[in-house]
């Protein structure tokens, strides 16, 4: 199984981010799915913003404002792999979003990671 990484990063300004992500670090603007998503590359490297009211670490959920996303081109069969590890599932069924379907789960350490297939 070929597997490209998508980081996310939860933002709380989308016109913020998209500033300091393409001005200062080079990134350029990819696909503009909504007014609070959009995903921006950097030679190889692709990164999903989210803008999210609540995008900074909490430490009673363990959830943080960086989400390591990988991408899948069948996240069926993703998630039938998964099943068979025995992971912590989030979100286990695929969940439609504005790039496409993706489930959640927990590493063993409770880091939280994502499957992704874009549309």
């Amino acid at each position: 199984m070929t597997q490209v990484c998508v980081i996310g990063i939860y933002v709380p300004n989308m016109k913020d981010a998209i500033h300091f992500y393409t001005t200062v670090l080079g990134f350029e603007v990819n696909k503009e799915y909504s007014s609070k998503i959009v995903t921006l590359v950097h030679g190889d490297l692709p990164i999903v913003l989210e803008e999210k009211e609540n995008h900074a670490f909490n430490a009673v959920n363990h959830s943080s404002g960086v989400v390591l996303a990988l991408k899948t081109e069948d996240i069926e069969q993703t998630v039938n792999h998964l099943k068979e590890h025995n992971v912590n599932f989030i979100i286990e069924e695929p969940t439609p979003c504005p790039p496409g379907k993706y489930i959640s789960f927990r590493d063993p350490f409770g880091n939280t990671l994502e499957y992704l297939q874009f549309d």
